[in-house]
């Protein structure tokens, strides 16, 4: 699937949008662009904190343990996938912590409203 942009100097400019998945899903990919790898983390941080909501909603797992235990899984999957599966060079992204931090609170909020919905669909009294 490709698009057609027409940019200000009067140029066509074309963009694919199956390219960032395919980037995104094979190893060892280039990634001129660095805000299009950050949107990759982003969106993948997204998914992960909705995915993970729902297995500890699912499971009923609660308090300090859940918490950290999701922020050490969304950390090491962030972490393994850009060292070991794209093999990037972090301080062209700003270092370690700054991908580790991309969309990290906005993951986070998403987990904490999912499993909290998940937890009490399932495992809440329902006193009525």
């Amino acid at each position: 699937m490709t698009t057609k942009n027409r940019s200000l100097d009067g140029s066509n400019k074309t963009k694919t949008s199956e390219s960032i998945w395919k980037k995104a899903l094979s190893s060892d990919s280039e990634w001129p662009d660095k805000d299009e790898f950050l949107d990759v983390i982003y969106w993948m941080r997204q998914a992960l904190g909705i995915i993970l909501g729902l297995c500890w909603g699912i499971l009923p797992l609660k308090g300090l343990f859940g918490l950290l235990l999701f922020v050490v899984l969304n950390a090491a999957v962030i972490y393994i996938y850009v060292s070991n599966f794209h093999n990037v060079d972090e301080e062209e992204f700003g270092g370690m912590w700054e991908i580790t931090k991309e969309g990290f609170m906005t993951s986070f909020a998403g987990f904490l409203v999912t499993w909290t919905i998940m937890y009490t669909g399932l495992h809440g009294n329902s006193s009525l």
